[in-house]
């Protein structure tokens, strides 16, 4: 049996993974052709060109790649799927929002921050959701929990890293909504009314 083009396996990888692929996982489908990780990323590259312009596009995200619906048609894509796309409250992105910008923390200090306590609700739906973790204990007496994202939380919000999200000017900026600054990356993963 003959070796398909690599972006044609590449392709099909990313397709059926359900979850980015690193470029470590895309090498590993190759253990009897020695490729370099240039080659692999040489061939992503080549496929990011031939989606231009197209609905779905190979995103970076947490590491790895997968391929996505463009968020130019995802309202469209949405429609799709029949149950209504979940809200999130103000009070659970604020809360998911300091943790993802002053990691580790504790509940203790998000309750500081934002002056009212922080419900068991919104603690457990970020925890249920595998957006963020705990990472360890602070030295105070009753050692709570320290939280931090994780790769899931990277994933859901299409960013590559930490380093990709919005600067702290744009979420003081009193005129711009908290939920405008965080995009979602699969239509069917839209932030829900309960938390």
């Amino acid at each position: 049996m003959t070796q398909p083009p690599l972006e044609s396996i590449i392709e099909g990888a990313l397709f059926a993974a359900g979850e980015p692929l690193s470029v470590e996982r895309l090498l590993a489908l190759f253990p009897e052709t020695p490729l370099r990780r240039s080659e692999v990323l040489e061939a992503i590259a080549r496929l990011r060109g031939d989606y231009a312009g197209r609905g779905i596009e190979i995103a970076e995200v947490a590491g790895g790649f997968r391929v996505q619906v463009r968020a130019s048609v995802a309202p469209w894509v949405g429609r799709l799927w029949e149950e209504r796309a979940p809200r999130y409250s103000r009070a659970l992105l604020e809360t998911l929002a300091l943790i993802a910008y002053r990691q580790p923390i504790t509940r203790g200090e998000i309750e500081e921050i934002r002056g009212v306590a922080v419900s068991t609700n919104i603690m457990r739906t970020l925890l249920d959701r595998e957006w963020v973790r705990v990472v360890g204990h602070r030295e105070l007496p009753g050692r709570p929990a320290l939280y931090a994202t994780t790769r899931a939380f990277l994933e859901y919000f299409s960013l590559g890293s930490l380093d990709d999200l919005p600067p702290l000017a744009e979420l003081r900026d009193p005129d711009r909504p908290l939920e405008s600054l965080l995009t979602v990356g699969e239509p069917d993963s839209q932030p829900t009314d309960n938390a």
